[in-house]
């Protein structure tokens, strides 16, 4: 079955849901970059990033790849096999995108016992740039690929949008977003008039979660206007990191701030408190002007390391120590992102995991 009617049934009704990030992958989804307009002048060192991510990730699982075409995929394996980077363990599917952030267009997976799906968010460019409608297919895609349900996500009878990276949850029923990216009525609008309660129940219906939680907004920079994932994530099922900036000074101090406050009333699902820590912010970076939204948050959890971005500052040690004692599991390894963030985001942003099917571990 490759597609799922949304009207008949929820995931959630059905059973599934989405599992945390730290959890066994079959496999990371990737973009092979291309549209030179997301980092201006600096294409060809984000391909050479690029293949270090490879290099990381395919220690531990599949790497599914996605190409334009045929002469793409022959220039990745180039830059993969210069670089040392296990190509063995790459899968490509040929399949046009408009950028490569997968972690917002991408296939997001949901779990039941030995079976995992699709939801399609119905991907729009952040409610802000014109061209989505490859990016938009690519779940699509991949269920077809992989020959999962593909559920068309809801809100009562729209189709509802929804990024990756606007969501971030601990695999037992809690889900963090934010309500600049969500609930703005006037910026950046991905579900005009669906106010807090309309979204919460869309989220525990084509997420299976059952507790959300939302805080103020994001970082200056981000143009997605507020996505989680550059301020606050789980790190295991009851513990979240959240950046903190200290200078008053800083563009950033008085939302952080704001974060903080609300992050006190933070119940996990079965109504406990969780450990909150706080994660340092490096330096302002700019371009042409503008602020870039580096942060420490935008890391990813890959089976062999959880892969963390750092920005030659003097924070870097600080970000990586206070997540290798967080995450004793697996290696805590920094990447440099330096150029990655001139396309407003690193990490995070650019990955999407496929869970392996079955019970939660």
């Amino acid at each position: 079955m490759s597609r799922t009617d949304s009207s008949a049934t929820t995931p959630a009704a059905l059973g599934f849901s989405m599992p945390a990030e730290w959890e066994p992958h079959e496999a990371t989804w990737l973009a092979w970059p291309h549209n030179p307009t997301d980092w201006p002048d600096k294409l060809d060192t984000i391909r050479w990033v690029y293949t270090e991510i490879v290099r990381k990730i395919a220690a531990g699982e599949t790497v599914c790849m996605l190409v334009n075409s045929a002469a793409a995929q022959k220039e990745a394996l180039r830059y993969l096999a210069r670089a040392g980077a296990d190509a063995g363990r790459v899968k490509f599917v040929i399949h046009p995108t408009d950028r490569g952030w997968t972690r917002d267009s991408g296939p997001i997976f949901v779990r039941r016992d030995s079976d995992t799906a699709i939801v399609h968010f119905h991907f729009n460019a952040w409610a802000k740039y014109p061209d989505w409608q490859k990016d938009r297919r690519v779940p699509e895609r991949a269920a077809k690929r992989l020959g999962v349900p593909l559920f068309e996500a809801s809100a009562g009878d729209r189709e509802l949008v929804l990024e990756g990276g606007g969501i971030d949850v601990n695999g037992r029923g809690t889900l963090l977003t934010t309500e600049e990216c969500y609930l703005d009525p006037k910026i950046q609008v991905r579900n005009p008039g669906l106010g807090r309660a309309g979204m919460e129940t869309a989220l525990r219906e084509n997420l299976g979660v059952k507790n959300v939680f939302w805080l103020p907004g994001g970082v200056a920079g981000d143009d997605t206007h507020g996505h989680v994932d550059d301020i606050c994530r789980f790190v295991n099922p009851r513990t979240v990191v959240l950046i903190r900036e200290d200078n008053p000074h800083d563009v950033n101090y008085r939302p952080l701030a704001e974060n903080w406050e609300r992050i006190r009333d933070l119940q996990l699902e079965d109504g406990s408190k969780p450990e909150v820590v706080a994660l340092p912010t490096p330096a302002p970076l700019f371009f042409d002007g503008d602020r870039l939204p580096a942060s420490y948050a935008n890391f990813y959890f890959s089976n062999a390391a959880v892969l963390v971005p750092t920005f030659n500052d003097p924070n870097d040690r600080r970000a990586l120590g206070i997540l290798a004692e967080l995450i004793p599991d697996r290696p805590v390894v920094g990447i440099h992102a330096v150029d990655l963030v001139l396309g407003f985001g690193t990490l995070h942003c650019l990955t999407q995991q496929q869970p392996v099917a079955g019970p939660r571990p």
